[in-house]
């Protein structure tokens, strides 16, 4: 039986857990989750602090790029780095990583390690020097930089190279890690992770150490929203996962103990990487006619969205990139400025829509739709009713009065529609850029193309296609995001972007979750972004 931990050191989070009892092991395919707190258990060579734009170094002191042309990268192991069972973590440790990742085709990032790394060298126990094939000024932030959903952990080399087959391996409870946690007991109600009093950051100086004695992830999976809502208003739980606007509004109101990013204010939520877009399938008709894709951009009317959804408060966009500080740095540029200014991404004109399709060829039959051919413009919305259940309807309203053919689709399949390249619009998010505008710009690039007959790149909905964009986005990987050729050409792209309107930008993406201060304060805030 577990000791005792009493409820006021005890965090208790309404989570959904799916993956397999059992596996811990980050390298276990399929089963593994970096998500369902498992990242008490993994640490990564470092992380960022996306609202302090910033690195936070971790088991690694240093990642610094070594030559100017971002050929070598050297990294330097804090020396006091220990894995749960004592063993110090060094150098043999980020080999393991690096090497397995390579080799094994299983891995998630199998396929960047394959483009980008030539070599791998131990210097010394603490020392290893990465050499890359072709410049790669990203190579350390996108893939051994841990945040959000993206990046590595390491791995203990002493446990998994003893293993026959480490994508069979589960881990189990006891799999030594080096994270603040221990997993210490897991059903299909929940998981229980217990502090680890001799964790290693906190000697080195990393960390604090941590009030919470216990986490307890409660899994909420099967329980809708207003269960789960009531039982943190009721103090049983002090957090969950995301909550809709109207939720965590009444939710504020129903016990005054409970806050969220913004406080009593919407929108109640912290900006997630995963700006919403409205895709479609470039190469199919009528989406395939840039007419048609900027008609339906010029239905949508995002002011009356940041009204109804958000109280009024700034949500819709025109990016299809999250604006933290660097991001926002990039369209705060003069060119950028007079980009917008030019094509008008946010405009709102019924009549402006109505134009581009009588050029189309198409006209308004007695239901009001747009029709050539006999054929309505299929404009069903496939989503996801847990997170879009909202907004989805709103969209729905806003582009029959355009008159396209609109409807909300939120069937098991729907993901599998927007896989196919299925008529009709897929809402769906862009997780990628977070920095400099590059990742994300480079979604549209013809290597994620596929042709109809094939399924979609997972997310990489649009199937676009362009010589000139291609260029751009070729001479921009690599170059440091602070080059201005990287700048001006970021520029360009945009522009394509814009002109050729690939997709359509709706909304930046919220987390907004609810927190219980009865028994925790000290949330992550707008006024407290704790690391940032």
């Amino acid at each position: 039986p577990l000791h005792e931990v009493p409820r006021s050191r005890t965090l208790v989070l309404g989570w959904g857990t799916q993956s397999p009892i059992g596996v811990t092991n980050p390298w276990a395919v399929p089963g593994y989750t970096h998500q369902e707190g498992n990242n008490l258990l993994w640490e990564g060579l470092s992380y960022y602090a996306i609202f302090a734009d910033k690195d936070i170094p971790w088991l690694a002191d240093s990642m610094e790029y070594t030559k100017p042309d971002f050929a070598e990268l050297t990294i330097k192991l804090n020396t006091q780095a220990t894995w749960s069972d004592g063993v110090p973590i060094t150098s043999k440790d980020v080999l393991f990583t690096f090497e397995g990742q390579m080799k094994n085709d299983k891995l998630p990032y199998h396929a960047q390690f394959n483009q980008y790394v030539q070599a791998v060298k131990a210097v010394d126990d603490q020392t290893v020097v990465v050499t890359f094939k072709i410049p790669a000024p990203r190579f350390k932030f996108e893939v051994l930089t841990l945040k959000f959903d993206t990046g590595i952990p390491i791995v203990p080399e002493h446990v998994l190279s003893k293993q026959a087959d480490v994508n069979a391996f589960a881990g189990g409870l006891d799999m030594p890690h080096s994270g603040p946690y221990t997993l210490v007991q897991w059903d299909k109600n929940q998981k229980i992770y217990d502090l680890r009093a001799d964790w290693w950051a906190i000697k080195a100086g990393r960390a604090l150490p941590p009030d919470v004695r216990r986490v307890t992830l409660i899994n909420v999976g099967n329980q809708d929203n207003s269960t789960v809502a009531q039982r943190i208003v009721n103090n049983e739980v002090d957090s969950s996962t995301g909550m809709p606007p109207a939720v965590i509004g009444t939710m504020l109101e129903q016990n005054a103990k409970i806050t969220s990013y913004t406080g009593k204010q919407p929108p109640y939520g912290n900006l997630d990487w995963w700006p919403v877009s409205l895709w479609m399938n470039t190469q199919l008709a009528p989406y395939s006619d840039v007419r048609v894709r900027r008609a339906i951009s010029l239905a949508i009317d995002r002011d009356t969205l940041d009204e109804l959804l958000y109280e009024g408060a700034k949500v819709t966009t025109i990016y299809p990139f999250p604006l933290y500080p660097g991001l926002q740095r990039f369209v705060d540029s003069p060119a950028v400025k007079a980009l917008e200014a030019t094509y008008q991404p946010r405009r709102f004109d019924l009549d402006a829509s109505a134009t581009l399709m009588t050029d189309a060829g198409f006209t308004k039959n007695a239901d009001g739709l747009w029709q050539k051919n006999g054929q309505t413009v299929n404009a069903t919305i496939n989503g996801f009713a847990a997170f879009q259940g909202d907004i989805a309807p709103l969209l729905e309203e806003m582009l029959k009065n355009g008159g396209f053919d609109a409807s909300v689709y939120f069937g098991a399949d729907a993901y599998q529609h927007m896989r196919d390249g299925q008529p009709g619009l897929y809402l769906y998010g862009h997780g990628a850029s977070l920095t400099d505008p590059y990742a994300t710009l480079d979604m549209y690039h013809s290597r994620y193309s596929r042709p109809q007959n094939q399924p979609a790149v997972d997310g990489y909905w649009s199937r676009y296609k362009n010589r000139l964009y291609d260029t751009l986005l070729d001479q921009m990987a690599p170059l440091s995001s602070d080059d201005p050729l990287f700048q001006a050409d970021a520029a360009k792209a945009l522009e394509i972007y814009w002109k050729e309107q690939i997709d359509i930008p709706v909304i930046q993406w919220l987390h907004r979750i609810p927190f219980n201060q009865t028994y925790w304060t000290n949330w992550p805030t707008r006024e407290n972004p704790a690391g940032g």
